[in-house]
């Protein structure tokens, strides 16, 4: 039992001096947090966007993935028809370039809010281990950074969402299955038409993939990185996990945030 002194205990009497000579505040507005909040203070938590599209297996971000996977196919005289099981996708919340919300994978991806992050990854996973399309999920692939991005950086913010994501599905992570075999220019300014060409090609499975995998025997596989906008590094990611995952094994994704096109 933690100790106490006037029915405070020595563990928030700690926090709370931290706090005085630290402030800890809202990743979202940046008000100071009080003691009980973590991360995100109640307001902000209270008008959070949840995007709900876990309940629906067809939803918003489920339709943009699926349409640059037909795109793909399209391209491909030889894809028989229904060569792709459907991809269910979803994101924690909606985001939008002039809401607050927006410093969540901010601070994840360029201010080294690991914990922030982690924390809201979990978030996610929550609520897709309640989802009833995610439920079979058996393999977690975070989206890879090209080595000198993860370098400079010093982690990738995909694979600590996927991480804790995997967790929560009591799935097996694997971040050796896939690899950037190429820096690809930063897809945030690139019209729609560019981004499909800046990251075609861009990844791919390692050389000895085939003795990597082992006997692993995957039924649904999920992709999962921080933001998803038009679906095309992503789908570029499920276009080199297929070459060694054929069918009817089914590549999902799943991310913090998602760009509404509105």
């Amino acid at each position: 039992m933690d100790p106490s002194f006037n029915g405070i205990s020595l563990r928030d009497a700690a926090a709370a001096l931290l706090d005085l000579a630290m402030p800890r505040r809202c990743v979202v507005c940046r008000r100071p947090l009080t003691l009980r909040e973590r991360f995100i203070c109640l307001p902000c938590l209270a008008d959070f966007p949840f995007t709900h599209f876990w309940e629906r297996s067809h939803n918003p971000m489920a339709d943009r993935f699926n349409a640059r996977i037909q795109e793909d196919l399209d391209r491909i005289s030889s894809a028989p028809p229904d060569s792709e099981p459907y991809a269910f996708a979803a994101a924690l919340f909606l985001y939008n370039a002039d809401s607050d919300y927006r410093h969540i994978p901010w601070h994840l991806k360029y201010e080294g809010g690991l914990a922030a992050g982690r924390h809201f990854a979990r978030m996610l996973g929550e609520r897709l281990v309640a989802s009833p399309q995610f439920e079979d999920v058996d393999v977690v692939v975070p989206v890879p950074l090209h080595w000198t991005r993860r370098w400079m950086r010093g982690y990738n913010q995909a694979e600590i969402i996927a991480r804790e994501v995997a967790d929560a599905l009591g799935a097996e992570l694997r971040t050796d299955i896939l690899r950037r075999a190429r820096r690809t220019r930063s897809q945030v300014r690139l019209p729609v038409e560019a981004k499909g060409s800046n990251v075609r090609g861009a990844f791919a499975l390692p050389a000895s993939y085939a003795k990597i995998l082992g006997n692993l025997r995957a039924r649904h596989i999920l992709l999962v990185d921080d933001t998803f906008t038009t679906g095309t590094t992503l789908n570029a990611c499920r276009a080199a996990l297929r070459q060694a995952f054929l069918l009817p094994v089914r590549i999902s994704v799943a991310t913090l945030a998602f760009v509404s096109s509105d």
